[in-house]
């Protein structure tokens, strides 16, 4: 793990690559929470503190990320299985885990393309020397945030052919982008950017779902994250699949999304994740 007590001083802002080991990052908080080594002393402490008001403290934490993993598993295989895609985007990756989207994909599609794309450096260390072994003409890794639309689809281009259906992730992504920068105008771009064919994937908190310390853990996330943490109705997140078909069952709780073994898991006795789950589908 990055040691967090040896704060190097490397936070000058024109530098992209540079980290600030003082404020925590979302893709090295899902590091911790993932058990993986990827995150400093200033994600794991604000990691906790959120954490320490859910019910059963890191470990529902951690139950969320395995259920947004389980979502992302089982929409990546319906789009390379039965849509048919053979390109992937995937905006806002975090830190590589023992199964990336790519490995899950190309158990159906060996020759499948994928980009992702991520703001932390240590995510796109990390994930540079994952794909050793990997043509780079297979993965690649795009320095950048979903403000960096434009620069993110020309760095895309050289790996995937926009012209071609593609399938875009935005998983626990558009959360982080506020609404006074327009995410919906966003992924309206980022969708007439791509072929028709191409899917769009979200999954995205609300408290319409109801979950017992929800409320109070959005808000030290709020709090201590290096960027907003922003909590939508399912209205809100529905409108970011305008004018897109959706695939059965639609936009609902990711537990709910296509579940193995046909039916939802029972709600007695579980925490419910309070994630909406949907992937659409461009005419």
């Amino acid at each position: 793990m990055p040691d967090g007590s040896d704060q190097p001083t490397n936070t000058d802002e024109e530098n992209p690559f540079a980290i600030d080991f003082s404020v925590a990052h979302p893709a090295r908080v899902q590091s911790y929470l993932a058990g993986g080594e990827s995150y400093f002393t200033a994600d794991r402490d604000a990691t906790e503190q959120m954490a320490a008001v859910l019910p059963s403290g890191v470990e529902t934490a951690r139950d969320v990320l395995r259920a947004v993993g389980a979502f992302v598993r089982r929409s990546v295989r319906y789009l390379a299985g039965e849509a048919g895609v053979r390109q992937f985007l995937n905006i806002g990756a975090a830190p590589p885990g023992r199964k990336q989207v790519h490995h899950v994909v190309q158990e159906t599609v060996p020759d499948a393309r994928f980009v992702y794309v991520s703001d932390d450096p240590v995510v796109l260390a990390e994930s540079h020397a994952l794909r050793r072994g990997s043509p780079e003409s297979v993965i690649a890794y795009v320095h950048g945030t979903l403000h960096d639309l434009p620069t993110i689809l020309e760095r895309a281009a050289d790996t995937l052919a926009l012209a071609e259906p593609v399938a875009v992730l935005l998983v626990t992504t558009l959360n982080f982008v506020p609404d006074d920068s327009d995410p919906h105008a966003i992924v309206a771009q980022l969708v007439r950017a791509v072929a028709p064919g191409s899917h769009l994937v979200v999954a995205h908190p609300s408290f319409d779902i109801s979950a017992e310390g929800m409320p109070e853990a959005s808000a030290r996330l709020n709090q201590t994250l290096n960027v907003p943490w922003v909590v939508r109705s399912r209205d809100e997140i529905a409108r970011f699949f305008d004018g897109l078909d959706m695939v059965e069952p639609g936009l609902v709780p990711i537990d709910e999304w296509r579940p193995d073994g046909g039916n939802p898991p029972p709600p007695t006795g579980r925490r419910v994740t309070p994630i909406f789950g949907g992937v659409g589908r461009k005419r």
